[in-house]
């Protein structure tokens, strides 16, 4: 027997299709919302890390900013101390420098020369004077530029030849810069100084004659002198 079947199965298989289809859309809606939430969260944690991050950063930088602004016035403060300091050493050092100019000029001017007049503007000196010869303000020069360890750079003004009393003399003007010498320097001059004073110590004293030991022959020993018995 032949069995027909009248219901609409297409209608049902429609109806079936578009159930499934709106379940599926509704499970992948859901899915996307799952996703969508927790890729937020995820997103909205790595921010906030972040944050906290470029927070502490701040607030480290600027704990360093306040740290530099401390060093950079311990340093103004520092360099400020070391400028002090030095005003002083170079007004202690430079009380002995007019002592410590005459003495090298006393040392250092050779015969034939007369110092008329010495002008001390900060460390310049300006010296004026005669000369027998114009070789005696060459030697002068040589001097005071190679042999002293306080004064340095001399520099020739001028010279003219002038006359004084009977004499023919030549005037002269120099300028010479006064130095700081170091501790070293200072105490290698002054060991030189000795040296050369223990020199002409020793080329003063007179030489005295070696003494002259007794002929062994005039010396008679005491058993010889005995009598015999």
């Amino acid at each position: 027997m032949i069995k027909i079947n009248l219901l609409p199965h297409r209608a049902l298989k429609r109806a079936a299709r578009r159930r499934d289809f709106y379940v599926m859309a509704g499970a992948a809606f859901a899915a996307s919302v799952l996703i969508v939430i927790v890729g937020g969260v995820v997103i909205s944690s790595y921010i906030t890390t972040q944050t906290n991050r470029n927070a502490f950063i701040k607030d480290a930088n600027a704990k360093l900013d306040i740290q530099i602004a401390e060093i950079a016035q311990l340093r103004s403060e520092i360099d400020a101390l070391k400028a002090r300091k030095q005003a002083v050493e170079n007004l202690q050092s430079d009380r002995n420098l007019p002592v410590h100019m005459l003495e090298e000029l006393g040392r250092h001017i050779p015969e034939g020369i007369y110092l008329n007049s010495s002008l001390q503007d900060g460390m310049r000196v300006a010296l004026n004077g005669y000369a027998q010869s114009n070789e005696r303000i060459a030697e002068l020069l040589r001097n005071l530029g190679n042999n002293s360890i306080w004064l340095e750079r001399p520099e020739l003004l001028e010279i003219r030849l002038v006359a004084v009393g009977n004499r023919r003399l030549f005037e002269f003007g120099v300028n010479v810069y006064l130095r700081r010498p170091n501790e070293k320097e200072i105490a290698e001059a002054a060991a030189k100084v000795a040296g050369a004073a223990g020199l002409r110590e020793v080329a003063a004293a007179p030489a005295t004659a070696p003494a002259v030991a007794a002929p062994a022959a005039a010396v008679k020993p005491a058993a010889a002198a005995a009598p015999k018995k």
